[in-house]
């Protein structure tokens, strides 16, 4: 599958050079000031032979940080580092201005558990939504499965109010499902990409989810339910349906009812959408359940042909995601 937005394979790194016997140090970004190159939470892997993977940067500090990452591999203990960005530094490395940001720079198997790693690793694998607590000041550090909702929504790794926990977010890529290889469809994925999301197209008709309508993508010829039954649906998944067909629509709308997906949006009339809701009320399904679905789909902006309706429907994802429209 393609990712035009990588899920940042640092922890995993870290902990393959941790295995293999040469060390491994992760440096993490735990608050920025001004204009910094990096956002909270970005990582870098230092190995004990002094292979990197990844930035806190995007190179203006990289060389000081690597230092003391080899410091710290050396007497175990972790370090919290502040570094001013200046702004021909900033400018080199495409931002107008400088900033300021902290680093925690971690050595593996000593300050930070390797088993503590391997857990977060193995959470990252299986999808599973999951924060890192580290207090700065006494090291105490654990993985959080249920807690911090407003920052597991949002993506935003940050400093608590207290000034020492640092908490990261480590969230599943998002993945978008659509269902229907329609026009709107084809306008539609490139956006989800550029937006960080996995895309996956059903669609059984051969004559529409064809790899020359959509070079390179992730196509299923499944009954939809019975692909998104193989996929999985979860907290970090979208569902649209934009096949005006409820033979196709229909199975993979009341699985995604059933699961915990973040959106559904359904592409239809007000009175596509009222006769969508009275099959799924005769389905068995709760008026909580059915409120969930986003239909006409899209945000209401005047979308006129399949690229403006892909931008509202993008617009409507992401303001449900974020938390600003139920």
């Amino acid at each position: 599958m393609q990712t035009t937005n990588p899920f940042e394979n640092a922890p995993e790194t870290a902990l393959e050079w941790h295995r293999s016997g040469s060390g491994a140090a992760l440096a993490t970004v735990v608050q920025t000031w001004g204009s910094a190159p990096r956002r909270t939470g970005s990582q870098l892997v230092v190995s004990g032979d002094g292979k990197i993977e990844g930035s806190v940067s995007g190179g203006c500090v990289e060389g000081a940080v690597v230092a003391e990452a080899i410091d710290a591999l050396q007497d175990g203990r972790h370090r919290l580092l502040e570094f001013g960005v200046s702004d021909a530094d900033a400018f080199a490395v495409g931002l107008a201005c400088g900033g300021t940001i902290k680093v925690l720079v971690e050595p593996v198997g000593t300050a930070l558990p390797a088993d503590l790693l391997e857990e977060l690793t193995e959470a990252r694998a299986n999808r599973t939504p999951a924060a890192y607590e580290v207090n700065l000041a006494t090291g105490v550090r654990r993985l959080v499965r249920d807690g911090y909702p407003d920052r597991m929504r949002l993506d935003r790794s940050g400093l608590e109010e207290d000034g020492e926990t640092f908490v990261a977010v480590h969230n599943p890529p998002l993945r978008l499902v659509c269902v229907g290889a329609v026009h709107i469809t084809q306008a539609l994925v490139p956006m989800a990409r550029i937006a960080g999301y996995d895309v996956v197209i059903i669609d059984p008709r051969a004559a529409f989810a064809s790899p020359e309508r959509f070079p390179g993508e992730t196509l299923m010829d499944d009954w939809p339910d019975e692909a998104v039954a193989k996929l999985g649906l979860d907290s970090r998944t979208a569902l649209v349906l934009l096949t005006h067909d409820p033979k196709l629509d229909d199975p993979a709308l009341q699985a995604a009812l059933k699961a915990d997906v973040f959106y559904i949006g359904a592409l239809g009339s007000k009175k596509t959408q009222a006769a969508r809701v009275a099959r799924m009320q005769g389905a068995g399904f709760s008026a909580k359940q059915i409120n969930c679905i986003h239909g006409p789909i899209g945000l209401d902006i005047g979308a006129a042909g399949p690229a403006e309706i892909a931008v509202s429907i993008l617009a409507e994802m992401t303001a449900v995601l974020r938390g600003k429209q139920p």
